[in-house]
């Protein structure tokens, strides 16, 4: 969930202070989940939907259950998961745990694990999928969005971003009526598509103002998920190659400055490179920290 670059000065700022980082910053014991599982799942397992709430309580939101029922999708949410929780500490970790747990007790089927959240909720949402697209295949995105690639949300290792690009599908789905939410959504799938990423879809609820999603938008939501289809490999291929090149002239840029003596700058312009392309340019851009 962080550059590598904010990565490796954390363990540094660890050995020096003599501490070292706890394995599981969460003690299950002492949280609690709402879990709905309905009564019938299909021949590979239930699908699954971990949902970050913006409030505090763990509920199921309204009208929901009789969708979960319809598509054979367990439910879970936290408690202790609202918008005035750490996001490192507690959101992601219980998002995590739950799917976790849930994929330990009940037939789940791999290709139908999804995270969903409703505003500042879908923002932790967004972190969680951009960083396990390894486990979730897709997310609802409702009311709360941000573009990824920078200092606050960077990139994820390499085969985690490639995994994201080819197999990850995106829906945001904000009110009609709740205006910034809906241009945020805009501006976070232009970013999608800078860093191709194209299994992307989105819809305004009509009439509506800054809510959580109806049942009519969860099952549309979860109806376009369950359908989802691949990118298309050559414009996908494109993207990736022009993104490529662009890395490997700043990287290039970095190496010059360095040869040069010039480390100040190189400096500036590797934590630049960190910011924008995170775990893309890893290993070397942690190569070249190093002789720094």
């Amino acid at each position: 969930m962080l550059s590598p670059l904010a990565a490796a000065r954390l363990e540094r700022e660890l050995v020096r202070s003599g501490r070292t980082m706890s394995g599981q910053p969460i003690n299950l014991a002492e949280e609690r989940y709402v879990v709905y599982v309905p009564s019938q799942h299909a021949a590979r397992g239930y699908g699954l939907l971990v949902f970050v709430p913006p409030w505090q309580d763990a509920r199921l939101p309204q009208g929901w259950a009789g969708v979960l029922d319809r598509f054979g999708v367990v439910f879970v949410s936290a408690a202790r998961s609202g918008n005035d929780e750490n996001v490192l500490g507690r959101r992601e970790p219980l998002a995590l745990l739950a799917a976790e747990n849930i994929i330990r007790r009940y037939p789940v089927d791999p290709e139908r694990v999804y995270v969903a959240g409703f505003s500042g909720g879908a923002r932790v949402a967004l972190r969680l999928v951009l960083g396990y697209s390894d486990l979730f295949r897709g997310a609802i995105l409702n009311a709360g969005s941000d573009p990824i690639g920078n200092s606050e949300i960077p990139l994820p290792p390499r085969d985690l971003l490639l995994k994201f690009q080819n197999s990850t599908h995106l829906i945001y789905v904000s009110g009609e009526l709740d205006t910034p939410h809906a241009n945020e959504d805009l501006v976070s799938m232009r970013s999608m598509r800078q860093w191709c990423v194209f299994n992307v879809d989105n819809f305004l609820q009509p009439r509506v103002h800054h809510e959580v999603a109806t049942a009519a938008a969860l099952s549309r939501s979860l109806d376009d998920l369950t359908n989802s289809t691949p990118p298309d490999p050559a414009k996908l291929a494109a993207c990736r190659s022009a993104l490529e090149t662009e890395l490997e002239t700043k990287l290039q840029s970095v190496e010059s400055l360095i040869a040069d003596g010039q480390k100040a700058d190189a400096q500036k312009r590797l934590k630049n490179v960190d910011e924008r392309f995170g775990g893309l340019a890893a290993p070397r851009s942690l190569d070249l920290a190093s002789k720094l």
